[in-house]
């Protein structure tokens, strides 16, 4: 990584100055998969990744414009979120389509035909240097390995490459829209990046779609996943994206008898409590404030992901379980006191937005760990069709569908991120860009600037970079 002012200004000079450019092949590594397996990913050099995040900008206007609206994967403003809620109007009870392909493709970004998706881009300017990315080969252990397939996991490029591969399923199926952009027939289709499903109305039809997309993949390269491809029954219910979606009998209560839940899955239960269990064994012994810094984050992430679903009761039993976590926490760290004595010094009211005496953290300092009871349910809005950041007409409903992500921020973040009407007051762009974010202090602390909100501004990180640059320059000239 280059992280130093210096680093960056060389980089720029590289990235300026290159006249016949030769990629370097990428580095395998491999990382562990949900079923225990490994994932090759192809790590390019720092100069190929800054190039390739060039033509990136380039090529990504273009094929934003053509895309079909029910592809969310690594667009710019779409989420699992809009997905999921494509989903779930889809699956409602009083529509028809109740029969689920629940989809996998057999290694998408290993597998995809490179000569297919070179002459989608025929016309592409830097069509040559795409070319280049994908036939650059690999080194592992040692030894340099072709690459005649695929698209290397770990590329900036390579998630738009796959999208382009992609594109066109919906005309695969046959689903239209009409004039307001409601599905016309009897499939419908949600896309994230491989990730698909296709909703039918009846289990012959949603076979029909697996024979039908079978051509369609091959000649891209790809093939389902003979173990994983199902077809299933809403009432049995299935998986996507880390949410279940089942429909569940109501009789009397509703006008169907059915009612659809999309739960957090117990695949995405049981994962976050591994994941949670693993950073406790190795906190044991650590200070209080290192065990907060380390998991607030992550309860925070997971819990501000599935808020958007039916999850209130699994909040509250996941809070449950970290209750117990937190007692042997203290009975570990003090085996010689007894219960009494440590709720008396972890446990209080350390956060006044709660009334809630039982928050776990650091009394000394105040900080605490954060409750997954403490994130209400919201629902998502799902982005407008086929509404495109590109558009220039859409500038305004951009800019407020951006200040939606401020629930990712922290509470004190999102308090200045709203005082300053979600703008960053150096540069004037929207604070939720996607950069990363910075407090800075107006009056420094070591000219006697306190630590408080009135002394805050929430700028990005190149801003607030430059803001120090400007003072650093303010200084050497007046000396």
């Amino acid at each position: 990584m280059v992280k130093t002012p210096e680093g960056k200004g060389m980089m720029v000079d590289i990235l300026s100055d290159f006249r016949a450019w030769r990629v370097q092949p990428t580095r395998r590594v491999y990382i562990p998969k949900s079923n225990g397996k490994l994932r090759p990913l192809g790590i390019s050099t720092i100069a190929d990744r800054c190039l390739q995040m060039v033509v990136k900008t380039a090529l990504e206007p273009e094929w934003e414009a053509k895309l079909e609206g029910s592809t969310y994967g690594y667009r710019p403003g779409r989420s699992c979120h809009d997905a999921v809620k494509k989903l779930y109007f889809m699956s409602l009870p009083k529509n028809k389509k109740h029969w689920v392909v629940d989809a996998d493709l057999q290694g998408c970004f290993d597998n995809i035909d490179q000569s297919f998706l070179l002459a989608k881009l025929e016309r592409f300017p830097a069509r040559g240097l795409v070319e280049q990315w994908l036939q650059s080969g690999y080194v592992e252990y040692g030894r340099w390995q072709p690459t005649t397939a695929g698209t290397p996991q770990g590329n900036c490029i390579s998630p738009l490459l796959a999208n382009i591969a992609l594109h066109g399923m919906e005309e695969a199926l046959g689903i239209t829209y009409d004039s307001r952009g409601r599905i016309n027939g009897k499939r419908g289709l949600a896309k994230y990046a491989d990730d698909f499903v296709v909703m039918c109305e009846s289990k012959a039809d949603a076979e029909a779609a697996i024979e039908d997309l079978k051509p369609w993949l091959l000649e891209r390269g790809l093939s389902f996943s003979e173990e994983k491809t199902q077809v299933v029954h809403l009432r049995e219910g299935f998986d996507f994206l880390g949410f279940n979606f089942r429909h569940y009998a109501t009789p009397g209560k509703t006008r169907t008898g059915w009612k659809l839940l999309t739960k957090p899955s117990r695949k995405s239960i049981k994962s976050i409590k591994a994941r949670l269990k693993r950073e406790w064994l190795n906190l044991s012994g650590k200070p209080v404030k290192e065990v907060v810094m380390r998991l607030n984050p992550i309860i925070r992430g997971w819990a501000n992901y599935f808020r958007t679903g039916v999850a209130s009761r699994t909040f509250s039993r996941l809070q449950d379980w970290m209750f117990k976590r937190q007692q042997r926490y203290a009975h570990k760290r003090h085996p010689n006191r007894g219960p009494q004595w440590w709720y008396q010094k972890y446990w209080g009211r350390l956060n006044l937005d709660h009334c809630d005496n039982w928050v776990f953290g650091d009394k000394d300092s105040g900080s605490h760990l954060v409750k997954f009871t403490w994130f209400p349910i919201e629902r998502h809005v799902m982005v407008k069709g086929r509404a495109s950041p590109d558009d220039p007409s859409l500038k305004d409903y951009w800019e407020r569908r951006s200040t939606m992500k401020v629930k990712d921020l922290t509470p004190s973040r999102q308090k200045l991120a709203k005082r300053q009407k979600f703008k960053c007051p150096n540069c004037g762009e929207s604070l939720l860009n996607g950069d990363s974010l910075h407090v800075h202090h107006k009056t420094p602390r070591s000219k006697g600037g306190k630590d408080c909100f009135s002394n805050w501004l929430l700028l990005h990180k190149v801003c607030h970079q430059q803001r120090h640059a400007s003072r650093l320059k303010q200084r050497l000239g007046s000396a």
